[in-house]
């Protein structure tokens, strides 16, 4: 592409598109530029050249609105661009000999190219940029006179010096940097279109911004400065001091080390520091994301929407960022349902390898906190083996900042990352004077604020008893938190909760036992003295009852939710909690969720060796929580729960807020977990219990429950984890029912998905005559179905019907493990589901011809297809085999690196590839 200033500031002279159309302009002046342009490419193998003034059809306006929105991507996607100085042509001049340059460098500096109103985006869009003279001399490219262009472009008085193109250019000549459309308005003033620019690049921004929200499940919960993290404290000023410098070191520098993983003990102070470094780098719009993970919190504790929450960040953070997610949104509309795999790579990964340095900053921050507390050690491993992946970012750094307890998983996941590639800190391995002092201060700011309020004196406590709360420590920020805590909720009893703290556990006891004590002074002093014995032992017991179900909740729920669970009243729960806001987070909202501030304190609360007084019974606790989420939803579910009245009603035109208000988040906590507490529970259940009751009464509400909740996959798998849990011995009744109801399950999952209603309809109707659930639930077939089709006895061999495709299915294949099924379709797609429970886990688009055959890899872990299109073998969009008229419409199979196609003309042909070979198979 060419880059010029018109002959004396006007067109007059030159080339235009009417005049390669007519013929005409070889006498223009400009026409020298143009035969310039064509030689210079010819001499760099160039197939094509492009100059704006001819190859631009200024009468047509649509066509002039539509090029000045594409310039900037026309130019970022040329190979070249070549600015031609006729400004700099004095004869006397020899580009090469160094004593000149300083002459030519001054006609350079001065020339008027650089007053032009599209300079701006003619130097910031393309990889290349090579200046010339007036006699054809190559003065240097945009690298090697990267000096002189910033000192020229970075004094905006002298460089806009003279005449642009029209003050409204100004802003034109931005549409295509910020890839928008403007309508083009002549004469309207620079101002004006400039305010008018603004107003689009605001309203496209925060339309993309939209798009990716509305497409994308994330959660708000994970992030640093969430609402509900809002009292998490950050490090005080002067503590942590050299490890927070060497973090930021880090960060800041060129370290080809992209993680950092800060490891420590549980209570060591991670979460605190990972904080104050999001803190800080989000303040400098650096912080690209952050995910702070939390055990049994929902979104949070699992990751189901850990990349898709990274990608949302990201783009709140990172404006630049979202043209490129949300066109990954667009090509794969299904991404929440892929591999976390293909979603870091498709939202993550892609979209950063697209920004262009020169418009952002050249690394960004991503924070992970306690990965540990992640539910699934596979998805960890996952995890870190994807992060490892930010190596091959080059344009804008990843940099990784990673807390953890040092768990097997993760030990193993950062041992198999090059050492070169990852910086680890060991937090507890500290020298115990620097985590004193740091202790020392903590204590003595949060005590001091607890004198100020109750007048206790300007030095209270006093340095002893701060140096003795500093040894009880241990090293252990936990235990200052959590002192700190119980003296403030003493109120004007501060100090003598100070005292009940120092007379606790004695100075030789081990950091645990510290933490124990604490944690043992706090539930001890939330039984009120003045309560008789009878009384303290029933308190005791619904603290166990109520801090055992907290502990092992698979999601958080509110002090509501949670008593209906239980089966006790809100105000009990919030009662029998007030006392204990040193261990946990009690919203002030009744609304609001419960959760412990720590995960050490749930290990305290579950071993029976900390504490026996308190100790919870964890599966005691799974069994209650079980046998409670079947009685709610025996009291709750009933058939058409929703009030549809409607048995072709769809789950997609049902309000989310209606769903809600009719299986309120209690019910739907029951709905979900129900099977993972009898399992957790360990308990063996019988034909006569309450589990194959509550089956026999309630499976179709059940069922209908999960699909207007959008969990059909989660109940299938419920079922399906039943079925292996229960012995056929000891249960053959009840193992049989939940079997049928597999079968049913299976079979009926997409009216479970889209018109639940249906079970009690065509699922029923179209089930074999001896179907156990046909049986059982016949009476729930309407009376209007008056004639009923012939059905088979009893099931086939066809468990489920996978459905999706738009076309026919030309391929399917198991993976070696026969967890998953991929099918390739004439659709030009290949979908990956679960083989157990028939739930769609990917989409791959971007075929252009009919799959052909599908295929796995011997170790699973990749899933080859081969695509033959207009007579070729393609990889990709790669040609790489063409094929004879005797070898084309083919199938074919694969084996390792081996490839048998079967040809129309009855031939079988083999094939052996190399290692590294590009092939699609």
């Amino acid at each position: 592409m060419l880059s010029f200033r018109t002959h004396g500031g006007a067109d007059t002279e030159e080339v235009i598109y009417r005049d390669l159309i007519d013929g005409t302009g070889k006498d223009k002046i400009g026409y020298e530029k143009l035969r310039f342009c064509g030689e210079q490419a010819r001499y760099d193998s160039l197939q094509y050249f492009w100059v704006d003034t001819c190859c631009i059809d200024k009468s047509n306006n649509t066509e002039l609105a539509e090029a000045i929105n594409s310039m900037f991507r026309w130019y970022r996607n040329a190979a070249k661009c070549y600015v031609y100085l006729p400004d700099i042509s004095s004869p006397g001049i020899d580009i090469g000999d160094k004593s000149d340059h300083l002459l030519w460098e001054m006609a350079f500096r001065t020339s008027r190219w650089f007053t032009r109103g599209w300079t701006l985006q003619e130097l910031i869009a393309p990889i290349s940029v090579e200046f010339f003279s007036q006699n054809r001399k190559l003065l240097g490219d945009k690298k090697s006179l990267e000096r002189q262009i910033c000192e020229i472009t970075r004094i905006p008085s002298k460089a806009l010096r003279g005449s642009p193109l029209s003050d409204f250019n100004q802003a034109y000549s931005l549409l295509g940097i910020f890839d928008i459309y403007m309508p083009l308005i002549y004469g309207e003033g620079k101002e004006h279109a400039l305010e008018r620019l603004r107003e689009i690049i605001n309203k496209h921004s925060k339309g993309l911004y939209s798009d990716i929200l509305h497409h994308l499940p994330y959660t708000v919960e994970a992030l640093f400065n969430s609402y509900t993290k809002q009292d998490s404290p950050t490090c005080l000023p002067n503590t942590r001091v050299s490890l927070l410098e060497e973090i930021y070191n880090w960060v800041d520098s060129e370290d080809e080390r992209y993680i950092f993983w800060l490891n420590g003990l549980a209570g060591t102070g991670k979460s605190t520091i990972a904080r104050t470094v999001a803190r800080r780098y989000f303040e400098q719009k650096r912080l690209g994301a952050s995910f702070f993970f939390s055990r049994g919190g929902e979104d949070i504790g699992h990751a189901g929407k850990f990349f898709t929450s990274i990608a949302v960040h990201l783009t709140r953070n990172a404006p630049s960022l979202r043209p490129y997610i949300s066109e990954a949104t667009e090509e794969q509309i299904d991404i929440t349902n892929h591999s976390l795999r293909d979603q870091w790579r498709q939202l993550v990964i892609r979209p950063l390898l697209r920004l262009d340095k020169r418009l952002s900053p050249s690394s960004y921050l991503l924070v992970i906190d306690t990965l540990d507390e992640c539910d699934n050690e596979d998805h960890i491993r996952t995890i870190l083996q994807l992060l490892a992946e930010a190596r091959s970012l080059t344009a804008v750094r990843l940099r990784v900042f990673l807390t953890s307890r040092p768990e097997v998983p993760i030990r193993h996941g950062i041992r198999a990352i090059p050492q070169a590639e990852h910086q680890d800190f060991v937090l507890h391995n500290i020298q115990p004077m620097i985590i004193n002092h740091d202790l020392s201060l903590f204590l003595e700011y949060h005590l001091g604020i607890i004198g100020q309020e109750w007048t206790l004196g300007p030095k209270w406590p006093g340095e002893e008893v701060l140096r003795q709360l500093v040894v009880h420590a241990s090293g252990l920020f936990i235990w200052a938190v959590t002192a700190c805590r119980f003296i403030h909720e003493g109120e004007e009893f501060a100090e003598d909760r100070l005292d009940e703290i120092l007379e606790g556990t004695g100075l030789e006891s081990t950091p645990e036992q510290h933490l124990d004590q604490i944690y043992i002074t706090v539930l001890q002093s939330s039984i009120p003295t003045t309560l008789r014995p009878p009384e303290k032992v029933r308190l005791r017991a619904r603290q166990r009852r109520i801090l055992g179900s907290i502990a092992i909740l698979f999601s958080p729920l509110s002090a509501t939710s949670l008593a209906k669970v239980i089966s006790i009243s809100g105000t009990q729960v919030t009662q029998t909690l007030e006392r204990l806001q040193a261990t946990l987070d009690i919203p002030k909202d009744i609304a609001g969720l419960f959760r412990l501030h720590h995960p050490s304190f749930r290990d305290f609360l579950l071993n029976k060796d900390r504490y026996r007084e308190f100790w919870v019974d964890e599966k005691e606790a799974h069994q209650n929580l079980a046998a409670k989420c079947m009685q709610l939803m025996s009291q709750t579910l009933k058939k058409d729960i929703c009030e549809m009245h409607t048995p072709g009603s769809q789950t997609s035109q049902v309000e989310n807020s209606w769903i809600k208000k009719c299986l309120p988040p209690e019910v739907q906590y029951a709905c979900l977990y129900w099977v993972q507490h009898l399992q957790r529970g360990g308990s063996h259940i019988r034909d006569s219990e309450e589990a194959y009751q509550f089956l026999q009464a309630h499976l179709l509400h059940w069922l209908e429950a999960l699909g207007w909740m959008g969990k059909a996959s989660e109940g299938i798998q419920a079922i399906l984890s039943l079925e292996a849990y229960i012995p056929f011995n000891n249960s053959p009744d009840l193992y049989t029912f939940i079997h049928d109801a597999k079968r049913f399950a299976l079979y009926n999952r997409s009216v479970i998905e889209k018109v639940p209603l249906q079970l009690y309809c065509s699922a029923l109707v179209f089930a074999p005559e001896n179907s156990i659930i046909r049986r059982k639930f016949k009476g729930y077939i309407p009376n209007w179905i008056q004639l009923k089709p012939k059905v088979q006895a009893h099931w086939n061999a066809a468990q489920q019907t996978l459905e999706g495709h738009t076309d026919y299915v030309s391929s399917v294949a198991f993976s070696p493990d026969g967890k998953q099924v991929v099918s390739g379709s004439g659709d030009r797609t290949v979908r990956l589901w679960d083989a157990a429970t028939g739930a769609l886990q990917q989409t791959l688009k971007g075929h252009t011809d009919d799959i052909t055959s599908v295929a796995f890899s011997p170790d699973g872990k990749l899933l080859p297809s081969l695509q033959v299109s207009n007579y070729w073998v393609v990889e990709g969009d790669t040609n790489i085999l063409w094929l004879p008229p005797d070898y084309r419409e083919t199938r074919s199979a694969t084996w390792n690196k081996r490839l048998v196609i079967g040809h129309s003309s009855g031939r079988i042909s083999f094939f052996c590839f190399k290692k590294g070979a590009k092939l699609i198979v």
